[in-house]
């Protein structure tokens, strides 16, 4: 009798758990790399949706297939309104400033503590960097983006 309310409990957690569906929130920040501290850092956050569907066209052999041409219009993808989130350079004049980097580390958090308590849970988080290829170039940003999910309600 035990082993039967044994398989009933482990059907039932597989079914609830198949049955879950997430919602995803993506947050990025942007962090200037650029020496003397002329660039711009930002968390960036938006609640508006778009349906990548709207925005993709196929194709089949590199060529696009005539009834699933995307007419969609650059204009439409772009988002109006966001949550831009100041954040400081990590160089100033002097150099590298880990003053800098210990407070957007804080503020991060801060967002990322709010979201937790908001219902989200950090799922996923990537990085990448372009950073100055030279002498003439002197630009680049850091870039993370952070991917929280929560139960579809």
């Amino acid at each position: 009798m035990k082993k039967i309310y044994v398989l009933v409990a482990v059907l039932c957690c597989i079914y609830t758990s198949e049955a879950q569906s997430y919602e995803y929130q993506v947050i990025t920040s942007v962090e200037s790399i650029i020496p003397s501290g002329t660039g711009r850092s930002r968390l960036i956050s938006t609640d508006e949706n778009r349906n990548y569907k709207d925005f993709t066209s196929v194709r089949t052999d590199g060529k696009t297939v005539k009834d699933k041409r995307n007419k969609s219009d650059r204009g439409d993808i772009r988002v109006k309104n966001f949550e831009e989130t100041k954040l400081l350079n990590f160089y100033n004049i002097a150099g590298i400033r880990f003053q800098n980097i210990a407070a957007n580390d804080a503020v991060i958090a801060s967002k990322i503590n709010t979201m937790t308590e908001e219902g989200w849970e950090l799922a996923f988080v990537t990085s990448a960097v372009e950073s100055d290829a030279g002498k003439n170039d002197g630009r680049g940003i850091f870039i993370t983006r952070y991917i929280f999910k929560k139960l579809r309600e």
